[in-house]
């Protein structure tokens, strides 16, 4: 297991003095147009931690990054994409327990403010400050190092895999929708979409012991993967018609009629958890059907620090291995390869890490 951070004089940190060029970044000037800089580490200030980056992930949100189809609010370029990262604490600045330098962390990626009325009862995706996000509207970690506030680092065992590791913020985003899912033992449960977030989805909430996790999904060549992350059974999105009565759906799909069909799934007064954002104008929930079925629906974007907690804990306790869902690594240098893979739609192109 991992050290404690106990340190006698928490406050008297050694300072890393980043002025040497180390390797290249990734920068996306704008959409479509990214090129490969120096990189220099930005010193830790007060209250903040220099992260070296093991590995970072790409999902369909960097894809939109890339493709300029993320809404305005939520990307600013140039910017150094990356939001899904694992990486080890080289140096921490002013007011910092020191017990960080040389730990195996992850991080939240919500530079949220603390001291509004969300961020004080929790829902700092919700910070009223504004939205700011590593790799989106701040630097990512498609670099060697990544600056942040040491508030949002989560530490991990010291034998941590940390190329399983940089799966953890999506795990945070699906542990969000667990923790909102509230399995009991014995329920119907399904999950609609089989790319990452639905094997994740189907993992945590196995662990609520339900009798039937079913998993809905567009690629059937995935059912033996969905089997080892707990789905009891497999089914064609196009072939459901006549499956229902599921006291909790998780849609983690995204795409258009995903939360439709989810909540077609379910039994009446069965709970809809929504973590997808379709595309914009897609026809979606008929409200009558979920005022006349008395369904509860719950939503999701990003993930809490108790979501955050959950998803480490999980792992770290070695009840969820994500490592089976990465299928390609790949240098920062191919990041524009990377971004294509994952627009595919081969069923064999799974999680793709970037390694600095």
């Amino acid at each position: 297991m991992g050290r404690g951070l106990g340190d006698p004089q928490p406050r008297r940190r050694r300072q890393v003095t980043a002025t040497r060029e180390e390797g290249r970044a990734v920068v996306l000037d704008a959409p479509g147009a990214a090129r490969l800089v120096p990189h220099t580490p930005r010193p830790p200030g007060p209250g903040e931690a220099l992260v070296h980056i093991h590995a970072a992930g790409i999902c369909g949100s960097d894809r939109e990054l890339y493709q300029g189809n993320r809404p305005a609010p939520y990307a600013r370029y140039p910017v150094t994409p990356g939001h899904e990262w694992s990486g080890t604490v080289a140096g921490t600045g002013e007011g910092v327990p020191g017990g960080l330098v040389g730990r195996k962390v992850v991080g939240e990626g919500f530079r949220n403010c603390q001291v509004c009325e969300r961020c004080h009862v929790g829902e700092t995706t919700l910070c009223t400050a504004g939205y700011a996000e590593t790799g989106f509207t701040e630097p990512g970690a498609m670099a060697p190092t990544l600056t942040l506030p040491a508030r949002l680092l989560h530490p991990l065992p010291d034998d941590a895999d940390l190329t399983a590791a940089a799966l953890l913020e999506p795990t945070a985003c699906v542990a969000a929708a667990a923790l909102r899912a509230r399995v009991r033992p014995g329920d119907r449960v399904a999950v609609v979409g089989d790319g990452t977030l639905g094997m994740l989805a189907a993992r945590l909430l196995g662990l609520g012991s339900p009798a039937e996790l079913l998993m809905v999904g567009a690629r059937p060549e995935r059912a033996e993967l969905a089997a080892g992350f707990g789905a009891t059974g497999y089914r064609h999105h196009q072939e459901t018609e006549g499956l229902g009565d599921y006291d909790t759906v998780v849609e983690a799909a995204g795409a258009p009629g995903a939360a439709r069909q989810a909540a077609g799934l379910l039994r009446r007064g069965g709970r809809l958890v929504l973590t997808g954002i379709p595309p914009a104008g897609a026809a979606e929930l008929d409200p009558a059907a979920l005022v006349l079925g008395q369904l509860r629906v719950e939503t999701v974007f990003g993930a809490p620090p108790a979501a955050w907690a959950h998803a480490v804990r999980t792992f770290a306790s070695g009840l969820l291995d994500p490592l089976p869902l990465v299928t390609h690594r790949l240098p920062l240098a191919e990041f524009e390869k990377a971004v294509a893979l994952v627009a595919d739609a081969d069923p064999a192109v799974g999680k793709v890490l970037l390694h600095p």
